[in-house]
């Protein structure tokens, strides 16, 4: 299978939520859903907030922060792949959330660098 690479950097195929998803694994989306209504305190999470066809996706089926992340809206309002292919690599956006989850820009780094070789 080929990676997909989230406009922000994060592997959406590694991702635990999109295999599942893509496995039709509804024991494992139903222990996710479990542990995040116990971690986020929110009894109303469902197997269906807990499914995802990837960042990249026109899916609706989008987990977590997804559907509100500036990252991804302001990548797919700029038609980039993802964000090492834009032109303001690295904002501000994406390096705050590079301050979350700093093996992302070692993603998005590998990959511009590929670009300019």
């Amino acid at each position: 299978m080929d990676k997909m690479i989230a406009y922000c950097g994060l592997v959406c195929t590694d991702c635990e939520a999109y295999v599942a998803t893509q496995a039709n694994d509804l024991a494992a989306l139903e222990r996710m859903a479990a542990r995040a209504r116990e971690q986020f305190d929110n009894p109303d999470l469902t197997v269906e907030s807990a499914m995802c066809d990837g960042c990249l996706s026109n899916s609706e089926r989008l987990c977590g922060y997804c559907f509100e992340c500036q990252v991804r809206a302001c990548g797919m309002e700029r038609g980039v792949v993802n964000c090492a292919q834009c032109d303001d690599y690295a904002c501000e956006k994406i390096e705050s959330f590079f301050g979350m989850a700093p093996h992302a820009r070692t993603t998005l780094d590998g990959i511009r660098a590929d670009l300019a070789a």
